[in-house]
């Protein structure tokens, strides 16, 4: 716990999509670090035994509830679900999230005999649609380009990449740019506006075609910094 950044500390952070494989890879790492971690979903019961598996695995402080209750119950709310759920979820939860910082990290991708590639967001990007749902949040994008395999491996020990953040508001970025580094070989790099996440989330569609052909887990390293 003393290792946490004084930014993080006696914050709670929920994940809402957290039995998804990313976003239960982001909660056993966040947990590892000390973090509180609320596991949210559409079925209470599969987000509590989610939880009570990550809890065991980790020794953190993990629970689950359903998708409103993790989010009344976070400081920072991360959604990481599915893109094909991601607007009707997010609109339906601007009560329980005014006033928080919210971590999108969902890539709008399509699928074809091609492979993975972007599809048009009327807003820009899932962060902006996002944004535009919740004018009473603060939005940040990140976590779009790390590798959910990685991220579950209790044997990997170090994440070994950056993570791109993404916003609007320095003092919700730096804090996000601090979660990213609770993760061991993960550093918060700011990346930008949240007009400038379509090409972060698109980039995901290109991770996953060198993961294809190079049989590897590919991440993201800035140079120079």
């Amino acid at each position: 716990m003393s290792n946490l950044p004084e930014s993080l500390a006696g914050k709670t952070v929920s994940v809402l999509g957290g039995t998804g494989p990313q976003g239960r890879g982001l909660a056993r790492r966040f947990a590892a670090a000390g973090l509180p971690v609320v596991i949210g979903s559409r079925s209470a019961e599969r987000a509590a035994a989610t939880a009570a598996e990550l809890a065991a695995a980790t020794g953190g402080d993990v629970t689950g509830a359903d998708n409103p209750g993790a989010a009344t119950a976070g400081d920072l709310v991360v959604v990481a679900v599915p893109w094909e759920g991601h607007g009707e979820l997010v609109a339906g939860l601007a009560a329980e999230l005014t006033g928080k910082v919210v971590v999108d990290c969902v890539n709008p991708l399509g699928f074809d005999n091609q492979g993975a590639f972007a599809l048009a967001v009327e807003e820009g990007s899932a962060a902006q649609q996002a944004q535009a749902l919740l004018p009473a949040s603060t939005v940040v994008g990140a976590f779009h380009n790390v590798s959910a395999v990685k991220l579950e491996d209790p044997e990997v020990t170090s994440v070994d990449t950056d993570v791109l953040v993404l916003g609007d508001v320095r003092e919700a970025t730096d804090l996000v740019q601090d979660l990213c580094a609770t993760i061991p070989g993960v550093r918060g790099v700011y990346g930008g506006r949240l007009r400038n996440a379509h090409q972060v989330e698109a980039l995901t569609a290109n991770l996953i075609s060198v993961n294809r052909r190079y049989r590897s887990h590919a991440g993201v390293r800035v140079t120079d910094l």
